[in-house]
C-alpha cells in the first residue's frame, strides 16, 4: 500500500512551520514566554543594537520566504522559492547544528559554554547537560521545526 500524502495538506503544514519559525526569529530575544526564553539574559549579553541588527538580518529572508509563500498558497511553487526555501532552511538547519548540536554532542566549546549558561540557564530544558550545555525547549523545538520544514519541502517535491 502506497502511503498517499495530501498536497493541500503539505502546503498548509509548510506554511504553518514557516510562520512559527518568522513568528520565533522574530520575537524569541523581545517577548518573554515564561520559562521558554530569558529576555533579560539575552540582552545582558548583547548591545541592544546588535541585538536588533541579528534580529533583522536572521529574520528577513524567512519573512519573505514565508509571504512569497502565502502569495503563492494553492499554486505550485516556483522553482526560485522552492529553491529559495530549501537554501534558506538548509542553511538555518546547518546553523543550528553548528550552535548547539555539535557543541552539544562531540566538541565542547568553553566559550559557548560560558555565552549559552549566561543567556539560557533559567529557560526549560529537558535534554542532560553534556559538554557544558544543554538544548532549551525551545530551541529543540525550533530545530525540529526546521528540519521537519525540509521535509515537507522534500515532500512536496515528490509528491506533485
Amino acid at each position: 500500500m502506497l502511503l498517499r500524502i495530501d498536497p493541500s495538506g503539505l502546503e498548509i503544514t509548510l506554511l504553518a512551520l514557516q510562520a512559527f519559525q518568522v513568528a520565533f526569529l522574530w520575537l524569541h530575544d523581545w517577548i518573554p514566554l515564561g520559562r521558554l526564553n530569558d529576555v533579560a539574559a539575552v540582552q545582558s549579553q548583547d548591545s541592544r543594537a546588535r541585538l536588533v541588527m541579528v534580529t533583522i538580518l536572521s529574520s528577513v529572508p524567512f519573512t519573505f520566504a514565508l509571504a512569497f509563500s502565502v502569495w503563492r498558497f494553492g499554486q505550485p511553487l516556483p522553482l526560485w522559492l522552492y529553491t529559495f526555501l530549501w537554501v534558506i532552511y538548509t542553511g538555518l538547519l546547518l546553523g543550528q547544528l553548528r550552535a548547539w548540536w555539535m557543541p552539544y554532542l562531540f566538541a565542547p566549546d568553553a566559550r559557548r559554554v560560558t555565552r549559552y549558561r549566561a543567556m539560557f540557564a533559567n529557560t526549560h530544558a529537558f535534554l542532560p547537560s553534556r559538554n557544558g550545555l544543554v538544548p532549551n525547549t525551545l530551541h529543540v523545538i525550533l530545530h525540529v521545526t526546521t528540519a521537519a520544514t525540509l521535509v515537507v519541502l522534500f515532500l512536496i517535491k515528490f509528491t506533485s
